[in-house]
């Protein structure tokens, strides 16, 4: 299990926010955490202590700036989502990103968009991309959910769903939208499906708020799945220390 660190962009700044409260309009989003230093310094900590993998998530516009100084400064150690489609992706890479994640430039009006998944693997090859499955649950089944978490796909998690867009990237991000900066802890029965179901790295997020979650996540996971904790963390404003987390998912 790695300890995937985020950077979440919000109106330019460094922020934790309640993802279910995200909206296209930007209105009443609750916000845990707006950090007073800028995405770099976040970058330069997280390669100071060698993780790898994290990701730079720009939620709306006006955050290209400081995610392109995220990436700069930690070139090859940072995803980068939010907006992304095959215009833009490859001057994301070049930026420094390691990978580029989507979501809604691929699942659109509920669906699977294939020719644009296409495009995008013709453009920057299926090993700089990652899928983001990010889900709510409605009757007991969990859909991916696009437009900032707005809108429900007809995409069920399942083992051959999951099965057949492994086909198409390198890594899931996978953040459980429902308690996603909530701080209420994980969604066990997701994190137990994902395990079984998932082949290639996927990263979790949502609701971990303790290690005691984070042993519970581990325990869950089997070893198929990484972490992010966001709003729970010291340096977000949380209680749960990082450096404990890092130490805890090195060992």
């Amino acid at each position: 299990m790695q300890f995937r660190p985020c950077i979440d962009l919000h109106q330019g700044k460094v922020k934790q926010i309640v993802g279910a409260t995200l909206n296209n309009e930007n209105k009443n989003v609750i916000e845990n955490y707006v950090s007073t230093y800028d995405s770099s310094y976040y970058a330069e900590m997280f390669q100071r202590d060698n993780l790898t993998g994290g990701h730079v998530i720009m939620l709306g516009d006006g955050n290209q700036e400081a995610a392109i100084q995220a990436l700069q400064t930690y070139p090859g150690g940072l995803q980068i989502g939010g907006g992304i489609n095959a215009d833009n992706a490859e001057e994301f890479l070049k930026a420094g990103a390691s990978h580029v994640i989507v979501t809604s430039y691929i699942f659109q009006d509920g669906e699977l968009k294939m020719d644009r998944l296409e495009k995008l693997i013709e453009k920057i090859g299926k090993e700089r991309l990652v899928i983001d499955l990010s889900c709510k649950q409605k009757d007991g089944k969990w859909y991916v959910v696009t437009d900032k978490w707005t809108k429900f796909s007809n995409i069920e998690i399942t083992p051959s769903t999951v099965n057949e867009l492994e086909k198409y990237c390198d890594e899931f991000l996978i953040h459980a939208a429902d308690v996603e900066g909530k701080r209420g802890g994980i969604a066990e029965n997701l994190v137990a499906k994902l395990a079984d179901y998932v082949a290639i790295p996927t990263t979790y997020a949502g609701g971990v708020r303790s290690m005691e979650d984070l042993q519970l996540f581990e325990q869950l996971a089997k070893g198929k799945l990484n972490v992010t904790i966001g709003s729970a963390l010291d340096i977000f404003g949380g209680d749960l220390s990082y450096q404990e987390v890092v130490e805890y998912c090195r060992r």
